[in-house]
């Protein structure tokens, strides 16, 4: 005769909520007696995040590219068109980058002659980024890029909107 275990409240409770996002509720491909089921790929949350944000990263290319701009370029563009002059670290902390990453992105900018780099007088570790006229008239050039990325991205609006929503309190849940 098998031997049966009783599983505690909290075990009960974990493995509730290990099942509401696995993709054998949706396939019913993995049987509930495999113990590497949530160690499959298409049972990670994670994966579809990574996988979404490499996808629509890659859908801004082809609207960037004509401006000489990356995607991290842009973001940093982004950050400066609403809050110009401010600093690196205001910059790495809006992006979510460390400054290591964000320097490199401001040093281009600057060679592109899209923004001034100056180091505080009071303290040389602070470095205030201010947007040039060039800088300022590529918001211009860049205005149609959020509709062209619904457009190409072929998503409903009312959807995009949701699914920004849900993933804002996401990341705010997770910081």
């Amino acid at each position: 005769m098998p031997r049966t275990t009783a599983k505690t409240p909290a075990a009960k409770a974990t493995e509730q909520r290990a099942g509401t996002y696995n993709a054998e509720a949706q396939h019913g491909s993995l049987p509930d007696q495999d113990p590497d089921r949530y160690l499959r790929l298409d049972n990670q949350l994670c994966f579809p995040l990574y996988a979404a944000s490499r996808l629509v990263t890659r859908l801004y290319q082809p609207l960037l590219e004509p401006l000489g701009l990356t995607y991290p370029q842009y973001i940093v563009l982004l950050i400066l068109w609403e809050d110009s002059p401010c600093t690196v670290s205001h910059i790495g902390e809006r992006a979510q980058l460390a400054t290591n990453t964000v320097t490199p992105l401001l040093k281009r900018l600057e060679l592109m002659d899209i923004i001034e780099r100056t180091r505080s007088a009071d303290d040389e570790r602070v470095v205030t980024i201010t947007l040039t006229r060039k800088g300022k008239r590529l918001k211009q050039k860049c205005a149609c890029i959020p509709e062209q990325m619904f457009a190409s991205a072929g998503y409903p609006l009312e959807e995009g909107i949701k699914l920004k929503q849900q993933l804002d309190a996401l990341i705010r849940h997770l910081q």
